[in-house]
């Protein structure tokens, strides 16, 4: 009898669609890149369920990817894509000895990963993001998952789950970052402030911009600069404008993640004003390139140096201009985790 080649499933609303693509999911894309360094033998097959918006099968970096090609159409056109998705996964089933299924987000994937895995008794993980851990996640009721089914991104995301759905995920793996992404050249300062994500409005690039106004009444030649696209862009251009920030703030559009990097690299400061972040990989990011970090947001227990919580506007304001201030300003890289060590601790729940 044939010997079946061990394999991870990993179910995902989006993934690259091609090497190019690296502005699709990041932390997702640098992850899976990780879990075939980490494990070469092992056979990672990546099921995308909506982006890209074709249906197709390739091969990127060493991995299998099926990709549905949903288009996030909705209602019928979304039971079609789970009813392929399943049959897909029939069809891997009997090709391959599945050791697990992961599903990104608790969502849609995690149905079908979840109800697939019951049904052909197979390990099933749903990695809890974000914002799939706020009130009324319909998918809560239609799973009800146990706690150690689910994986939460930081210990933020733990309560959230624990106080909106009453159950404690078992384990908390959170982002990583690539050290080899990053440039080892000594870097200039010459940017004060950066940003860096979906301008919609959870993300709040208003108080960004609050804050780059009420600094440069400080320092009249403050460079900021925003990366990233989002329905809130000509709105928060008008805002730029209103407050007279032409020469200080610029909006660079969404940039390869490589080109993000190199921005943090020459930051004094990365300023995350969102409302909400199950962790934020940027934050992990700006602070292993050695940027000072302020957020309202405090993903793990932990405190980690250069990342500032505060917690109003004002607080933000205050401290912002204390860092920039100080000329004693440390730029040292400080390293949360490399996705490394993230690959190791996922794999350990599938492999004995």
């Amino acid at each position: 009898m044939k010997h079946k080649r061990q394999t991870l499933v990993i179910l995902s609303p989006g993934f690259p669609k091609d090497k190019a693509d690296t502005t699709c999911l990041p932390p997702q894309q640098i992850f899976v890149k990780a879990l075939k360094e980490v494990c070469p033998g092992l056979n990672i097959v990546v099921l995308t369920f909506q982006y890209p918006f074709f249906a197709a099968e390739y091969e990127w970096h060493g991995v299998r990817v099926i990709a549905i090609g949903g288009k996030d159409k909705g209602r019928i056109f979304r039971l079609i894509t789970w009813q392929k998705a399943w049959l897909i996964l029939k069809k891997l089933h009997k090709e391959y000895q599945i050791i697990g299924l992961l599903s990104f987000w608790f969502g849609e994937c995690a149905f079908v990963g979840s109800r697939f895995a019951k049904k052909h008794g197979l390990t099933h993980y749903s990695w809890l993001l974000g914002q799939d851990a706020r009130k009324y996640n319909k998918y809560f009721k239609w799973i009800k998952p146990k706690g150690d089914e689910l994986i939460a991104l930081s210990d933020f995301v733990v309560r959230e789950v624990k106080k909106n759905y009453g159950i404690t995920p078992a384990q908390v793996i959170p982002v990583g970052i690539d050290p080899s992404q990053f440039s080892t050249a000594t870097h200039r300062r010459d940017l004060d402030i950066l940003g860096a994500g979906a301008l919609i409005p959870l993300k709040q690039y208003d108080v960004f911009i609050e804050s780059v106004s009420y600094l440069k009444e400080f320092y009249p030649h403050i460079k900021a600069v925003i990366c990233g696209k989002g329905p809130d862009l000509d709105w928060l251009r008008s805002l730029a404008r209103s407050k007279n920030l032409d020469n200080n703030l610029t909006f660079k559009g969404e940039l390869p993640h490589k080109e993000v990097l190199k921005l943090m690299q020459r930051s004094k400061i990365f300023l995350h004003p969102s409302n909400y972040e199950g962790f934020g990989a940027v934050l992990s990011e700006a602070l292993y390139a050695g940027a000072q970090v302020v957020s309202f947001c405090k993903p793990m227990d932990k405190n980690y140096r250069h990342h500032h919580v505060v917690n109003s506007a004002e607080e933000m304001n205050a401290k912002l201009l204390s860092i920039l201030k100080n000329k004693k300003t440390d730029h040292e890289p400080v390293l949360m985790c490399t996705i490394q060590e993230i690959a190791k601790n996922m794999v350990s729940l599938f492999v004995d």
